[in-house]
């Protein structure tokens, strides 16, 4: 063959009309061109095999896809099998050939290398990074059972993402698409928004197990690393919120499968007035010039967004697309609050209420309620919420209560301050180790903080240690059916004012030298018998007396600190007063019975049952579609006005999609507050109908229809800072439901659904068309 010499850089020079046997490839290469003379010989081999290997060769500008095809016809692997291309560097590490349409030279593949070829199981599990099963490996490699029905082993507060892979692995038309293997062909490894296919792959590898009918249960880690290196929020193992995982996952899903290569530039035009069918369809198809993938075809609607200037009245109209629906639930602005009420009157008990409260109130409405119900003044009262046996808060009158949470324990305590002439105390119960705490740096002794903590109002005049001692124990004793909770009962005990001892002083008495100290028992001022001397008797020892309890002045923890004491036997403080009553360990288990100090009374409002709200899901969607007001840090920018307006927004659905996603938005996070609402939905599990929303009124064949059919349901237990995710889904090959929580999976009936569907996060419809 005949080639005229031409201007080939830096390659081998023909003569001009030189015949030759064959032509070399000629290699394009970023800034020159080059005659490949010795093509790239690369080993082939499976990987069942390592030993055995082929050599071939290929050109640098061949395609992987050629190696992949060469692999299949030397070692016989059908084209249905499913594989996976590996290199192998000098160095024995590998590398994944994930884009085939990759060429040689820029996949860096050079002379020497080996290019391995993995087949997947039949478990949907590969050879190189078979997972831990749950079951020893004789008992899984013979299972086999309903595909689909496999749990999710939880990798540490993960449920939140097992529940939403469960819902997803029960929608039929995605779970298809990658049973099918029609990602392969599909996957974007150029998509700058998107994650080089590994999201699609790492998803798809955890639904082909799933589905295999060859495991119990199955360890997403794999997945779970891969989400957490695109998406930073899911690193380690904290608990997430399931419908923040599905949204990543759409999103990532539909990015690694767009079947738009280069997304072209659109400027989206208002509808001026034009019809709506006309904005819409102009919306969709704009919407898919850029974005088309599988996730565009099963979870894609279209809103119609109203919003109107407050100011100039303009009205503009936008068509926007949607993957799921996130609808509010109907919000009380009542709340019900529980708190324990501690009376001024030393002998009463503390009571329990239940209170009807303003959801944005302050501690001054609570204290209001419970005025309504105790007849004690508001100004009278002090609430604090108790922790650990001491004040974690006290309140003041001026805070929300979106300060307080459902499970905190609150106590409000009857407290008079006059002019300021009185103090408000708090009160800690300690106990003192038997041992001192020389290792402290001192020889006090180490203590602990048990029982309810108290507030009392004291007068000024009267905080020394004398007079609160004898306060407190009036507020620690109870004559009710002749109990104390300092545990005397002796109609012949003396009162702690008996004598001149002092409170918090050490023990007094005389003792005769000859009397064995250890021998004399030591009897709390409280609780000792009236001695009486024996006439005629020299030798008498009066028996010392001990108070019950010492007191410290302390921080808010309950500990103390240096600098805190007393000036001429009173407590000086310069805020919050916080005293401790420290018991020594054989008196308080001697004189202080806790089951008593710390017994209650139940109101007659404790025994009306709470009754949770119950609403339609069709009430959401109406809630939904509201028209509402723009919060100041989401303005819109009039163009007719030129200046950022509170305009009026209207969300409406124009078109649904073939799989329905609707989240309820349980967790309400505001500016001053953050809670679970605990309403229950209920919701059709067949026939849902959604033509009462739809604005487009007419529907051809190719369009899903407007009622639509239950399919999965993620549901959470718990509050804000806890709870458990599972999941019911309706399995596509046998229609049986099934209940999954975490690795456990068990049938479930439609009347289960029902019934504990009370704490649902994310629902999944599909159009009964599609069924």
């Amino acid at each position: 063959m005949h080639v005229c010499k031409k201007q080939i850089h830096q390659g081998i020079c023909l003569p001009e009309y030189e015949s030759i046997i064959m032509l070399p490839a000629v290699v394009d290469l970023p800034s020159t061109v080059k005659v490949e003379v010795y093509p790239v010989e690369i080993y082939l081999c499976l990987s069942s095999n390592l030993e055995s290997t082929v050599s071939a060769r290929f050109s640098r500008a061949d395609k992987i896809h050629a190696i992949h095809q060469k692999i299949r016809q030397h070692f016989n692997v059908s084209e249905t099998a499913e594989s996976r291309l590996w290199m192998r560097n000098t160095d024995t590490s590998s590398e994944r050939l994930r884009n085939l349409n990759m060429t040689v030279l820029d996949t860096c593949l050079s002379s020497g290398m080996t290019v391995i070829m993995e087949i997947r199981n039949a478990d949907g599990t590969w050879p190189t990074s078979r997972p831990q099963i749950m079951r020893n490996s004789a008992d899984e490699d013979s299972y086999q059972g309903p595909p689909g029905v496999c749990g999710l082993t939880n990798l540490g507060n993960t449920c939140f993402m097992n529940s939403a892979l469960q819902c997803l692995s029960n929608t039929p038309p995605l779970t298809e698409y990658f049973l099918k293997n029609s990602y392969l062909e599909e996957l974007n490894f150029t998509n700058p928004l998107g994650m080089k296919g590994e999201i699609a792959e790492a998803y798809a590898d955890v639904i082909k197990q799933m589905w295999s009918g060859r495991h119990y249960s199955v360890v997403p880690r794999v997945f779970k690393t891969k989400v957490g290196h695109f998406a930073s929020q899911f690193l380690g193992y904290q608990q997430h919120d399931s419908q923040e995982l599905l949204s990543f996952l759409l999103d990532g899903l539909h990015e690694d499968l767009n079947r738009v290569k280069k997304k072209e530039y659109i400027e989206l035009r208002d509808a001026d007035g034009r019809p709506d069918q006309e904005v819409a369809e102009e919306a969709w198809r704009n919407h898919l010039r850029r974005n088309d993938s599988v996730i565009v075809d099963t979870f894609h609607g279209l809103f119609k967004s109203t919003l109107v200037c407050p100011q100039c009245n303009k009205v503009s109209v936008t068509f926007d697309p949607f993957c799921y629906l996130s609808v509010p639930l109907p919000v009380s602005k009542e709340r019900v609050m529980e708190v324990f009420y501690v009376s001024l009157d030393p002998t009463a008990k503390p009571t329990q209420y239940r209170l009807i409260v303003p959801k944005a109130g302050r501690v001054i409405d609570l204290c209001t309620a419970l005025s309504q119900a105790t007849g004690i003044h508001p100004s009278q009262m002090a609430v604090a919420d108790v922790f650990n046996h001491h004040f974690y808060r006290i309140y003041q009158t001026d805070e929300f209560l979106s300060c307080i949470l459902d499970r905190d324990d609150i106590f409000v305590s009857g407290c008079v301050d006059q002019d300021g002439e009185e103090v408000v105390m708090a009160i800690y119960m300690r106990e003192r180790s038997h041992y001192r705490d020389y290792g402290s740096g001192g020889n006090s002794y180490g203590t602990s903080l048990f029982g309810h903590p108290l507030l009392i109002s004291v007068p000024r005049a009267q905080c020394t240690r004398e007079d609160l001692y004898q306060l407190l124990l009036k507020r620690l004793a109870s004559t009710e059916e002749g109990q104390s909770a300092c545990g005397s009962t002796d109609t012949n005990s003396q009162d702690a004012t008996d004598g001149d001892q002092s409170a918090g002083a050490e023990p007094s008495g005389k003792e005769e030298e000859d009397e064995d100290e250890d021998e004399e028992e030591e009897e709390p001022a409280s609780c000792a018998q009236a001695n009486k001397r024996l006439p005629g008797r020299r030798r008498y020892t009066e028996r010392r007396k001990k108070a019950l309890f010492t007191m410290q002045a302390v921080n808010s923890n309950g500990t103390t600190e240096r600098g805190m004491g007393e000036t001429d036997g009173s407590f000086s403080f310069s805020s919050q007063p916080y005293i401790a009553i420290d018991w020594d360990p054989d008196m308080k288990k001697k004189y202080y019975i806790e089951n008593e100090a710390e017994k209650y009374i139940k109101d007659q409002s404790m025994d009306v049952p709470h009754q949770q709200t119950t609403v339609q899901l069709q009430e959401c969607l109406e809630l939904f579609t509201t028209v509402e007001t723009l919060e100041e840090e989401n303005p819109w920018y009039c163009p007719t006005c030129k200046k950022h307006q509170l305009a009026t927004k209207k969300l409406d659905l124009w078109s649904l999609p073939e799989v329905l996603i609707i989240h309820l938005k349980r967790f309400s996070y505001t500016k001053y507050s953050r809670e679970k609402l605990d309403t229950i939905v209920e919701f059709p599990l067949r026939d849902l109908d959604f033509s009462g929303f739809l604005l487009k009124k007419t529907v051809n064949s190719t369009e899903p229809p407007c009622r639509y059919d239950l399919i999965a349901v993620s549901n959470h237990y718990g509050g804000l800072r806890d709870g458990h995710y599972t999941s019911y889904a309706r399995n596509k090959d046998n229609g049986q439901w099934y209940y999954f929580d975490d690795s456990k999976v068990t049938y479930a009936r439609e009347e289960q659904i029902v019934v504990r569907l009370m704490h649902l996060s994310v629902v999944g419809f599909i159009n009964m068309k599609s069924i």
